[in-house]
Formats: structure tokens, C-alpha cells, sequence
């Protein structure tokens, strides 16, 4: 199998695109045409108390590096604290979710395969567009592999 070169990149602190989101703020670190399709990273700036609704990625594992502040972690049944330093691994089929503890945090998302991206950005126009609901939520969520399976928290369209 011979696989396309793909060369070598770096970003300082603060670069990559953003993408507004509203309540909170994403910057993307690096795409699937970036990785050649192995993995997408992206760093979130979020509100105390801010968090999506529980979800199920069907086609890709999700892990979370907290850089700064806590998380409430929900992974099926389970709750977790995680603060600072904290990496949280959610393979491919896990429901989860999280709440952003008492203070604003900020975290990495990796998911490998490479997904998630085009999400954000078609609720990034959905939400600056001001449609925005539950049921445009689904739809953009299934186009990207995932399922939401708990109510949407105020706060996060």
C-alpha cells in the first residue's frame, strides 16, 4: 500500500483557522487533508458550564487533552472529573459527553480517523445563519458520523 507524502507543518501558539461557534470558539490544528486522513486536531476555548448534548461517534475515536480548567466527562454511565493535564480516550461507538467544570477551560480534541471538522463548520453557518435548532443539529451531526442521543443543553446552539 503506498500512501501520499504528506509534508511537515508546524503552528505557533494561537494559529490555525478558527471557527465561531457562538458560545465557544474552536481552532483547527490540523485537517484530514493535512494527516492524509489519520487524524484531525482541534483546540476549544469554552464557558463554564458549557457542553453538547451526550453523543455517539459512529466512525471515528474521540480523546480530549485538558490544557487549562476541568471537564466533567461522561463516558456511558460513568461521570469523571478531569482537570488539567487529564487525556480522556473515547473509542468509536462510545456514548459521551461533557460539561466544562466552574471556570472557562480550554482542551484538544483528536479524533482518528480524521473527522469532525466540516461539523463544526456547518454549525458554525448554521448557528451565524440563525437556524439553528434540535432537528438541524441531527441532521448535521449524521452527515458526520454521529449520533445524538441526549437533549441539547441550553447554551450550546
Amino acid at each position: 500500500m503506498s500512501q501520499v507524502a504528506r509534508p511537515a507543518f508546524v503552528l505557533g501558539s494561537g494559529d490555525g483557522r478558527s471557527i465561531d461557534l457562538g458560545n465557544f470558539a474552536m481552532v483547527v490544528k490540523a485537517t484530514a487533508d493535512d494527516t492524509g486522513g489519520a487524524f484531525s486536531l482541534l483546540e476549544a476555548a469554552e464557558p463554564a458550564g458549557f457542553g453538547p448534548p451526550i453523543h455517539i461517534h459512529h466512525d471515528a475515536a474521540e480523546a480530549f487533552y485538558v490544557l487549562v480548567g476541568e471537564y466533567n466527562i461522561f463516558l456511558e454511565d460513568r461521570e469523571l472529573l478531569c482537570s488539567t493535564g487529564s487525556f480522556i480516550y473515547i473509542p468509536a461507538g462510545v456514548r459521551h459527553g461533557f460539561r466544562v467544570g466552574s471556570v472557562p477551560s480550554r482542551k484538544l480534541n483528536l479524533y482518528t480517523p480524521a473527522a469532525m471538522v466540516g461539523y463544526f463548520d456547518e454549525l458554525s453557518v448554521s448557528i451565524t445563519a440563525g437556524e439553528s435548532d434540535a432537528a438541524r443539529l441531527d441532521e448535521i451531526a449524521l452527515r458526520y458520523g454521529m449520533k445524538v442521543t441526549g437533549p441539547v443543553p441550553e447554551g450550546y446552539l
